[in-house]
């Protein structure tokens, strides 16, 4: 440093006088830097007995700008001080050389010829010594300090003790040994005692454990690199506390004036609350993320257990380590409000768990439940008054065990306690707060929201469908020749129940209509449509329509479903209808397929309402669509319908289906239109086997069970969204032997002619119970076609699973039956029929009518009334 000097120098160890000490800018130094003079510059120059310089030193030059040669000989008072106080400093000057001492402030002037500074003034501090020359003459010497240098320091030192002992922060100034050399009143008021009684303390003192290890590394590192170390945490407890407390700490290297590091400056701060805060700030962001993924995770399926698997994803790992979710065995049984719902003890169902800790337990009791096992909480536990009390509670855990403490969180949903859910957290994880209770409940809550959507959904999901397999044919249908196999197939339990229907009616005559339909559209109101459109077309059937007809009907009975009062209201009120109820009304759309077959001729007569073609195989042919003309969906309106009749070989098989097997959104409807015509094409499945005998017919039976099969495993990939009916049928036409058909000409003669010709028939058939019966019955026909009809009269027998009699003529007039008083003489053969016969009836046909009675075979389990009792019954 630049401290040489003759009074500095001899303190310093640099010999008295400027000699050539900082000749080269270097000073001398025996002592270790931080003197007094690295931080006050001192400069010096004597007096001689005349008043006059004689001596300048190196400082002397560098504080007044003035050379040595041109200081020398100058006098001190002339040249550097003030005209107005020139007169007072000779005085003083003069009572100085006379030997006394002298200190004090003197302002001065650098002259304006100096090198350096030239015309400033400044304010030196002065200490006068008398001293005598050689020759013992009175001289003087003089030390000079800037009083500026002073200053400085001075309000240095003031900042220094502001800063640490008024500062908020703790503040420690540790030596190079790591000890406290000063504290301030801040971290004394945090740590006890007065700021004395922490000096020559370590942070061994103060923290434990590892942490007393770690800061000392850090605080030997800064000594050692200089390098200062900012926001360093640190975690300990004050004394008579046992609270865990958090500091701030900066830590930083302290250097003397002369560049020698002293020590570390240690600026502590409390921030306990404020990571307290950062954890409540942590854990709200994260409870709202966790609800934000509930949001989009729960819900996304109307399944109850995989609505519950989605809370538990969402849960564990989180939320906590391992949870639960038991659902009321009655809700999920249908029942509204399952007994023993108030106190608690209603059975429960576990739906699902899920643990993030291997080999972890079942939670839920003395004993583990495992998923699908039924169980109920005991009366006085937890989780039971949590069921009552519709409040979360919370569970400690077994002493010794795994979890450390459970939430057990009751699910309720529109007022309604539907379950519970149980998180649990291990020995070892963050205990359960307020914060985390909040939590659990609404994630609950939003669990049995969804899990009450569910509910309901696959109630009414299974009312829909109990419904609509109510409107379907029960068991298996039977015709008279054909052989039936039918599927129906709901689509996946995710969807809504669909309108797809089939049904196989019995018509007079050995006939049968088939018939397969689809509602536009899902739900409740699509599976009632399908009911009631199934129930006109049996109705329309029986009527013995044409198909063309039925479908025209139908087409009427659709465009009337969605408007109040039907189709003849809304063409009426069309006119003035508002705008707000045509919104309301609705359109029922329906496609369905209509056809006839006739067991005797074995020709099947078709129309189609926009649905899918009918698919024929003939023996040893490949399959092909019918090409039957599609016409408008049922519901439209205003477009006729065509049939199409075609004559079905013996054996052939007839497929009628809907839309949802061979359509789907990854396969377009001609690939599954070609991959259904393959199906029904392969030999292996579709052996028509041996038509004929009735005994045989169980062994084409089951090859027709096959063929439904083998179609649905084949067209596996191309369904699933959509409803399913399959209605496969295979021809087994009436052979001839079985049929007796006459032409009667219009003559009294041939009423007797017909009871012969009907005995014969029954008799050639080993039907002789029935030739009593037959007869009677034939007579009256044919009696009221002589009487009441035109033209000729032809007489059928036909013998299937019933015998049936036909009477046909011209005539329009259909009959009908009345009662007959006790004075009338006639007017009782259509009584007489209806008593007698197990069914009959009267159609129009293209050239006039045919009246029909059918009688049970004699080994059927209906029995026959006796002509006898049945005549007298009448009367």
């Amino acid at each position: 440093m630049d401290s040489e000097n003759p009074v500095g120098g001899a303190m310093a160890g640099v010999p008295v006088g400027d000699g050539d000490g900082e000749a080269d800018g270097v000073v001398w130094q025996s002592s270790p830097p931080g003197s007094i003079y690295d931080y006050i510059k001192v400069a010096s120059f004597s007096i001689g007995p005349d008043g006059l310089v004689d001596q300048w030193s190196l400082r002397a030059e560098q504080l007044f700008g003035v050379k040595a040669e041109r200081a020398v000989g100058m006098d001190p008072i002339e040249a550097f001080v003030d005209p107005d106080l020139r007169e007072q400093g000779q005085r003083k000057m003069a009572e100085i050389l006379d030997g006394r001492e002298w200190t004090g402030a003197v302002p001065f002037r650098v002259p304006d010829d100096a090198e350096s500074g030239a015309g400033t003034e400044g304010l030196a501090e002065v200490y006068v010594m008398p001293t005598r020359t050689e020759e013992g003459e009175r001289a003087a010497l003089c030390i000079v300090v800037d009083v500026r240098t002073l200053r400085g320091i001075e309000a240095d030192l003031a900042a220094s003790q502001s800063i640490f002992g008024q500062s908020p922060f703790g503040f420690l100034l540790l030596d190079t040994e790591l000890k406290i050399r000063r504290a301030n009143e801040r971290f004394a008021s945090t740590f006890g005692g007065t700021v004395d009684d922490h000096r020559g303390r370590t942070v061994r003192d103060y923290l434990t454990g590892g942490e007393v290890e770690r800061v000392a590394a850090t605080l030997r590192r800064v000594l050692e690199t200089g390098e200062s170390v900012t926001d360093m945490q640190v975690t300990g407890t004050v004394p008579g506390s046992s609270e865990r407390r958090n500091w701030s700490i900066n830590l930083y290297r302290v250097h003397s004036g002369a560049g020698r590091p002293i020590g570390i400056a240690w600026l502590g701060t409390d921030v306990t609350s404020r990571r307290a805060a950062a954890r409540e700030a942590a854990a709200a962001r994260r409870n709202l993320a966790l609800l934000n993924e509930a949001g989009a995770r729960i819900g996304n399926s109307l399944d109850l257990e995989t609505t519950a698997r989605e809370l538990l994803d969402v849960a564990v790992p989180g939320f906590c380590d391992l949870a639960s979710v038991d659902l009321y065995q009655g809700l999920l049984a249908g029942d509204e409000t399952p007994p023993g719902l108030a106190d608690g003890s209603a059975e429960l169902r576990r739906v699902a768990f899920a643990s993030a800790v291997s080999d972890a337990p079942f939670i839920g009791g003395p004993e583990p439940v495992n998923v699908g096992a039924v169980h109920h909480f005991a009366f006085n536990s937890e989780c039971a008054d949590a069921l009552r009390t519709a409040r979360p509670k919370a569970v400690p855990g077994e002493e010794g065990g795994l979890i450390q403490s459970t939430l057990a969180v009751p699910m309720v949903a529109h007022d309604t306690v539907v379950g519970l859910v149980q998180f649990s957290r291990t020995k070892g994880s963050e205990p359960f707060g307020d914060r985390d209770r909040g939590l659990a409940v609404e994630l609950a809550a939003r669990a049995a929201v969804c899990i009450d959507n569910a509910r309901l959904y696959r109630r009414e999901h299974q009312r829909a469908l109990i419904l609509q397999r109510s409107l379907l044919p029960p068991g298996d249908p039977e015709a008279s020749g054909l052989d039936i196999a039918c599927r129906y197939l709901p689509g996946n339990a995710a969807t809504e129940v669909g309108g797809d229907w089939f049904d196989v009616i019995e018509l007079p005559g050995h006939r049968t209509a088939l018939v397969v339909g689809d509602v536009m559209g899902r739900g409740l109101r699509a599976a009632v449509a399908m009911g009631e459109l199934r129930t006109a077309v049996r109705t329309l059937a029986l009527l013995d329509l044409e198909p063309a007809e039925v479908l025209s009907a139908l087409d009427e009975i659709a465009r009337g479903l969605g408007t109040p009062g039907g189709i003849q209201q809304a063409t009426r009120t069309a006119g003035r209808q508002s705008q707000r109820d045509a919104d309301l009304s609705e359109v029922y759309l329906a496609t369905c397929v209509y056809a006839v077959y006739d067991s005797v001729t074995r020709r099947c007569t078709f129309a189609n309402a926009g649905h899918l073609p009918p698919v024929l195989v003939e023996p040893g042919e490949n399959a092909l669509m019918l090409d039957v003309p599609p016409g408008m969906p049922l519901g439209v309106g205003g477009e006729p319908f065509e049939e199409v009749e075609v004559e079905l070989p013996e054996g052939s098989l007839l497929a009628l289906y809907t839309d949802g097997l061979v359509e789907s959104r990854d396969h377009p409807l001609d690939e599954g239109l070609q991959a259904l015509v393959g199906a029904l094409t392969d030999p292996s499945h579709l052996s028509p086997g041996h038509p004929g005998a009735t005994a045989r017919r169980a062994d084409t039976s089951r090859s027709l069970e096959d063929a439904c099969d083998h179609v649905l495993n084949t067209l596996d990939t191309h369904h699933g969204e959509d409803d399913i009916a399959l209605l496969m049928a295979r021809v087994q036409g009436l052979p001839a032997e079985s049929v007796g058909d006459w032409t009667l000409p219009r003559e009294p003669r041939s009423v007797g002619r017909a009871r012969e010709l009907a005995r014969g028939q029954l008799i050639s058939w080993d039907l002789e119970p029935l030739v009593d019966t037959a007869e009677l019955l034939v007579s009256e026909l044919v009696t009221n076609a002589l009487r009441y009809g035109e033209g000729e009269i032809r007489l059928r027998l036909l013998l299937d699973r019933t015998m049936v009699c036909e009477v046909w003529d011209a005539g329009l007039v259909q009959p009908r039956r009345r009662r007959a008083r006790d004075t009338d003489e006639g007017g009782r053969g259509l009584q007489l029929v209806g008593l007698l016969s197990a069914a009959w009836g009267s159609r129009r046909t293209p050239r006039g009518k045919t009246v029909w009675f059918e009688l049970p075979l004699p080994n059927g389990t209906t029995g026959l009334t006796d002509p006898a009792e049945a005549l007298l019954s009448l009367f």
